[in-house]
């Protein structure tokens, strides 16, 4: 989800950006499968993630978890995706910025998930956006905007960025930066993002992944 967002698009960085992330995100970063025991503990609670909380941002989270359940059941793993993510010859690990009340991040969670498990060189590890703005803000859209989710790739050894790819798959970013240079309401374009994402079943989040991934392979 974009906190405020413009209109021109590059939600993705190739192997190799010279940059590190610290031991110490990596450390508290948690599993997917605990990430989801947090949001389903704050639920139960009447709460979300993050520092604001409301009855809209309650149900979103609901609405949220709910879609991760039902992704992990449907997803179905292209082979040629497969054949990418089984390439990767270096421990690396997949640390993704994100808020339980993101619908983008539902949507792309449980990909990110799935292709993580297909090789055991790939750990994934989770961060909460508003607890970590200072990790945010190195890895802004277009340099201005604290989009979310958001994939940071880094080597598991020496904690050097491989990729990043994030908030959303490049066509879908490059229509909502086009719906909002129309100043389309956000409920509008809200429901516009979530039928993309029913249409196109997490194939290109698939493709797109595992193209970043299958670049981190030494040759």
């Amino acid at each position: 989800m974009t906190i405020f967002a413009p209109e021109k698009l590059n939600n993705m960085d190739s192997p190799g950006t010279g940059q590190k992330i610290e031991s110490g995100y990596l450390q508290k970063a948690i599993s997917y499968d605990a990430y989801k025991r947090l949001l389903e503990d704050l639920l139960s609670a009447g709460k979300t993630t993050g520092p604001v909380q409301s009855e809209s941002m309650v149900h979103y989270a609901e609405l949220n978890l709910q879609r991760m359940h039902r992704l992990e059941k449907t997803i179905q793993v292209l082979p040629a995706v497969a054949t990418q993510m089984l390439s990767v010859d270096r421990s690396q690990i997949w640390l993704v910025l994100t808020e339980g009340w993101c619908g983008d991040a539902a949507q792309s969670l449980p990909v990110i998930h799935a292709l993580a498990e297909l090789n055991p060189l790939i750990s994934l590890r989770l961060l909460l956006r508003d607890e970590n703005l200072e990790l945010m803000d190195r890895y802004l859209t277009n340099g201005v905007s604290r989009s979310i989710p958001k994939l940071i790739a880094a080597d598991a050894a020496t904690g050097e960025v491989l990729f990043t790819w994030g908030p959303r798959p490049t066509p879908l970013q490059e229509s909502f930066a086009g719906m909002r240079s129309e100043g389309l309401p956000f409920e509008v374009i809200k429901e516009e993002l979530q039928r993309w994402y029913n249409q196109n079943k997490t194939i290109v989040i698939q493709q797109e992944l595992a193209s970043l991934a299958a670049g981190t392979v030494r040759v």
